[in-house]
């Protein structure tokens, strides 16, 4: 067992294999080159050539690495850029100021800057450096936070919101998610929260961010186990239909016997119009009032004699018009979402020639997960 921990921890100083390719690594080497060309350029413009390089500081290349290496993290955000470095490099004067200058001080003006970030919610590494370069320099005049640090942050945002915009990357990221309902999801955005304050660690990627990928990798693990299976393979063939013109008793009449909740509406040549449920039937009945609800139901289908109706008399009348519709060649695997949040319970599968040749119902497709999702051994 202690060999197992040692391993363990050995292993754990040996660095992850990087996942971005070349492209991206390019993207931010040049972000990085350009961030920094485009504050050095505008600091020397602002207080001329004789004096530009005292303009930038050291930690900014620090920045310059989140901004344009890690435009998703939470550290990278512009206020943790801007607010981080400016309250660090406030924290470093005032120790300088007011503090004896001992060996301890870097350690302390670090350790209270850090603190002063948690509080403002402006975390951000190089802010740590900025205190540790401010005591280090024994820079003790408050408007050394402005400029350099100030400007030098707030030129380094601009230039990264440019960049990160202009090469396809979004920047800044929304750091506080609107909450989605749990609704039918598998999954809510509180149970992430839930997760995330269990966890109770600093995570270097957004919140929404962390969902996104989640949810990208369960339906990764979906397409890996199922890619395989086509709609055609797990339809039920040869669906029972109705048209346009068909009464509504008749439409009923063929649920209630084939034991069906619904039917597609076609054509003369088979192609769907649209879908008719047992919900729409029932979306024309008071449900206020249990009692007499058979009755009314009978009475809502049964056939007007008369030329003239004020209520629906064929199933095109109370059909609903807009059909989610797949092909047979669709993988099963995207029909996850749409069975699982979509609020779908009847999927009409089509031919290329957009003819209905079957239908799959959330039935067909528990069954077919049972069938092709085994646990893996």
């Amino acid at each position: 067992m202690r060999f197992d921990t040692l391993t363990t921890f050995a292993r754990a100083w040996i660095p992850g294999p990087t996942v971005v390719d070349g492209r991206e690594r390019l993207r931010a080497v040049a972000g990085a080159a350009v961030g920094l060309l485009f504050t050095a350029l505008i600091c020397e413009l602002l207080a001329g050539p004789s004096v530009s390089g005292n303009w930038l500081i050291a930690p900014l290349g620090a920045s310059a690495v989140l901004v344009f290496a890690l435009p998703a993290s939470p550290l990278a955000q512009p206020w943790p850029v801007i607010g981080g470095n400016t309250l660090a490099a406030l924290v470093g004067v005032a120790c300088a100021r007011w503090l004896p200058d001992a060996w301890w001080l870097g350690a302390v003006a670090t350790a209270l800057a850090i603190g002063l970030m948690f509080s403002l919610r402006c975390l951000h590494p190089p802010g740590g450096a900025v205190a540790l370069l401010t005591v280090l320099t024994h820079a003790r005049e408050f408007p050394f936070a402005i400029s350099p640090v100030l400007t030098d942050s707030l030129l380094l945002v601009i230039a990264g919101v440019l960049y990160n915009s202009l090469t396809g990357r979004r920047y800044p990221h929304v750091q506080i998610a609107q909450r989605q309902p749990a609704g039918d999801a598998r999954f809510s955005s509180a149970d992430i929260d839930a997760v995330l304050a269990r966890y109770n660690q600093v995570l270097d990627i957004s919140r929404d961010d962390l969902e996104s990928l989640i949810r990208q990798t369960e339906m990764e693990s979906w397409h890996r186990r199922l890619g395989t299976v086509r709609c055609v393979d797990i339809m039920s063939g040869d669906p029972v239909t109705v048209e346009f013109g068909t009464p509504l008793q008749e439409a009923w009449a063929l649920m209630h016997d084939r034991r069906i909740k619904a039917l597609p509406v076609t054509d003369r040549t088979r192609r769907v119009v649209g879908i008719v449920t047992q919900a729409d039937f029932f979306r024309h009945i008071d449900l206020q009032h249990h009692e007499g609800l058979g009755g009314r139901l009978r009475d809502f289908i049964r056939a007007t004699r008369t030329v003239m109706s004020s209520k629906p008399e064929v199933v095109g009348q109370i059909m609903t018009r807009q059909v989610r519709v797949a092909s047979e060649d669709r993988p099963m695997v995207d029909l996850v979402p749409l069975f699982s949040e979509g609020g779908h319970h009847h999927i009409p599968i089509i031919d290329g020639e957009r003819r209905l040749t079957g239908m799959i119902t959330q039935s067909d497709f528990v069954r077919a997960l049972y069938r092709a999702a085994e646990p893996e051994t």
